[in-house]
């Protein structure tokens, strides 16, 4: 079987208020080990640090997308013309706080954890990635 994806990355902010262990917990959570950090400031000077991976196998992306549980992968899959651009890069936001919980939601809103992949689709066409990515999401 052809792979899902070229590259997923997974990326969250942590502000100069909250708890970087907690935020580290929930991206690593989700995306294993390897998480690299890096500092920044943010718009008032206060600290900002994002955390990220960049995923490039595919055992790590069955990995992420079989955490993230049947509701998400499903509801993903349900509004998924509007989750693949023009380019083929696939966009899932998930909502921090509920997954400071230990929930996983799909976000409508700006606090969120982002996953972001770019799909494998020859030739590059967003029907074609989608297709692609729904029978992705179909093996689960």
């Amino acid at each position: 079987m052809q792979g899902a994806f070229h590259w997923l990355r997974v990326q969250v902010f942590c502000y100069a208020t909250e708890r970087e262990d907690l935020i580290r917990s929930m991206i690593t959570d989700l995306a294993g080990d390897g998480v690299e950090e890096e500092s920044s400031e943010g718009e008032h000077g206060n600290r900002l640090t994002v955390f990220g991976k960049e995923m490039t196998r595919q055992a790590e992306f069955r990995s992420l997308f079989e955490k993230l549980g049947p509701g998400v992968r499903g509801e993903a899959s349900r509004d998924m013309e509007a989750r693949v651009d023009e380019d083929c890069v696939f966009r899932l936001r998930l909502d921090r706080q509920r997954l400071a919980e230990g929930a996983l939601e799909i976000a409508h809103h700006g606090d969120v954890l982002s996953i972001t992949g770019k799909i494998v689709a020859h030739p590059a066409r967003k029907g074609i990635a989608v297709s692609n990515l729904r029978g992705f999401l179909e093996t689960f």
